[in-house]
């Protein structure tokens, strides 16, 4: 291990928690918009991979993996608002509880409400599943997700809103988990 492969992998950790730090901030609402650099390490991680660039300590590829694990699921909630305002472009009015409120059947209604908790469980089990060899439990989370929001599906718009909101999420988590597992 040379001194100068070392200063690089750290300065690389250092991007990378400036990253989760940055992420955090991010979630807060209306500063979704700062999660595009987030994907900088994510990149930089998978590209390192490839190339075939080694891990520099088993120690600092830990850490290297937890940030990502982290950046993974605190990320993908302003990644997913980030997609669903380019893709609605402002059409579906958001309620207080983050759901979205709807006209039909009834009276307005909020609903699909309480999306960013499961965000984070479905990105931190996806990429769990991964590390551990899995892959096929994905399928088991998208279906179970699936069915917890059935009876709120019957709106145009919410199920828009949750196909695309699901894929993007699983998107920034399934990039992670192979970040991870590329340089691990």
């Amino acid at each position: 291990m040379t001194a100068v492969a070392l200063a690089y992998s750290i300065v690389g950790l250092v991007l990378l928690y400036a990253a989760v730090v940055l992420a955090w901030f991010a979630s807060k609402p209306g500063r979704h918009w700062l999660v595009v650099p987030c994907a900088v390490p994510i990149v930089g991680a998978v590209v390192f991979a490839l190339v075939g660039l080694p891990v520099v300590h088993p120690v600092l590829a830990v850490f290297a993996g937890l940030g990502l694990a982290l950046l993974g699921t605190i990320g993908g909630s302003p990644f997913v608002s980030l997609v669903l305002d380019l893709a609605t472009r402002g059409s579906v009015t958001l309620g207080t509880h983050g759901g979205i409120l709807v006209m039909s059947p009834a009276p307005v209604r909020e609903i699909l409400r309480g999306g960013a908790a499961i965000g984070y469980l479905e990105r931190a089990a996806l990429i769990g599943s991964v590390l551990v060899a899995q892959p096929a439990a994905v399928a088991v989370i998208v279906a179970i997700k699936g069915l917890g929001r059935y009876s709120e599906l019957e709106n145009a718009a919410a199920r828009e809103r949750f196909i695309i909101g699901t894929l993007a999420s699983l998107l920034w988590a399934g990039a992670c988990a192979a970040a991870i597992a590329l340089t691990w």
